[in-house]
């Protein structure tokens, strides 16, 4: 137990470990085994269900992971002092870091099945994949793929573990040594990840191609990680894990982000759509048109509605970013959109350009998400779910958001 002395109030402080309930984290073991069962038979025996599912889970948390690193370096950057309380949250995520590591090397197996590249037969046939050979073959693209992977673990490693070696250590030093760091992450993160959004979804159509796809992927990135944070810090809130840390002020400014990037989402969205349209170009037209048929464009409207409109319409306010119950909602329906988002990007490609979705997408999605869930559990569990001896958590402390 801390105390802390303002000049109105006395704040009682509180932070252990965060212990999910015996059912939640029954149910992510089960999940996971669930998934991993089913990825299993898949491979064996419905090799072009079962890829594009686990493709679509990898990419969706390895997002998560690597946003919430990104929340944790732009705030290091910064100098940000209203976060020191919900940062850890966000650190928390990374723990899947080295699971994507596992899942690259899972990925390696399918890529004849989901890259015409890997196809050499289809290469040497196909003129225009030909000259991009030099980019699109196995070698540079496991280099690039686990050259990224080692790239966020070496970066989560300089930047969190200052942050967990800060609460043992109490050195206001590691603070400020994290910020060359988390620049340097910034730029490895601004080029890396464009290329691992290309490489993993974009080369699905290697005919087509898109100079504004790393930043659509990054403004789906950021909304879903402010949405999986803010549901993470209720939960660490109802808990009592962070008494007195972490209250509706330090949530009201996590939804302002979402609303933020909310907008900022359907601005990149419109921005590609409008220039491939208005250019009318073959080979940039052909996304759309596969996204306008067989079922597809109920999708493209649902988000267009459910991921911008409705959020945005609701987040107004500002008695609803502070509100739990409609929040909440909120940010379940974000995160719900963010995987109808990567469907939409990747499933036009398979079964004949058919809307399709079964058990296997739902076991394997299940499966990947019980291990990113274990991850940041076990985290939570070892580790203090606030950075308790940042020296700027006196600003967290009194911390007020006047709009």
């Amino acid at each position: 137990m801390a105390n802390n002395h303002s000049d109105h109030h006395q704040i009682q402080l509180q932070a252990s470990p965060f212990l999910p309930s015996s059912g939640v984290k029954t149910a992510s073991v089960a999940a996971a085994a669930l998934g991993g069962l089913a990825l299993i038979v898949g491979i064996f025996k419905f090799q072009n269900q079962v890829w594009p599912a686990f493709l679509l889970a990898f990419f969706y948390f390895s997002c998560l992971a690597i946003g919430g690193l990104f929340f944790s370096a732009i705030h290091f950057v910064t100098k940000a002092g209203w976060s020191s309380s919900v940062r850890r949250i966000g650190e928390s995520f990374t723990a899947f870091i080295p699971f994507m590591l596992v899942g690259g090397l899972i990925l390696v197996f399918g890529l004849k099945t989901l890259y015409p590249w890997a196809d050499a037969e289809r290469m040497a046939s196909d003129a225009l994949l030909n000259v991009k050979k030099a980019y699109l073959n196995y070698p540079f693209f496991l280099i690039r793929l686990f050259g990224f992977g080692l790239l966020m673990w070496f970066f989560r490693h300089q930047i969190v573990g200052r942050s967990l070696t800060q609460d043992k250590t109490g050195d206001d030093q590691l603070t400020h040594s994290a910020v060359p760091w988390s620049i340097a992450f910034l730029f490895a993160f601004s080029l890396g990840f464009s290329l691992f959004s290309v490489d993993l979804l974009m080369a699905l159509l290697p005919h087509w191609y898109s100079t504004i796809w790393g930043v659509y992927c990054f403004s789906g990135l950021i909304q879903a990680t402010f949405a999986a944070m803010i549901l993470f810090a209720f939960a660490l809130v109802n808990s009592g894990a962070v008494k007195g840390y972490i209250n509706i002020e330090h949530i009201h400014d996590l939804a302002k982000y979402l609303k933020g990037f909310t907008v900022f989402w359907a601005y990149i969205a419109f921005s590609q759509f409008m220039l491939i349209w208005y250019a009318n170009i073959p080979e940039e037209t052909e996304f759309f048109l596969l996204r306008s048929q067989n079922g597809w464009l109920g999708i493209s409207m649902a988000l267009l509605i459910f991921r911008f409109i409705i959020p945005f319409l609701i987040l107004l306010p500002r008695g609803v970013k502070r509100s739990e119950g409609t929040l909440k909602l909120v940010c379940w329906g974000v995160l719900v959109m963010q995987f109808l988002d990567l469907y939409w990007l990747i499933y036009p490609n398979f079964n004949d350009n058919s809307v399709q979705f079964g058990v296997i997408e739902v076991l394997v999605f299940a499966g990947v998400a019980g291990v990113f869930m274990l991850s940041v559990f076990k985290f939570l569990e070892k580790n203090s779910p606030v950075a308790i001896k940042d020296p700027r958590m006196h600003e967290a402390l009194n911390h007020h958001v006047n709009y």
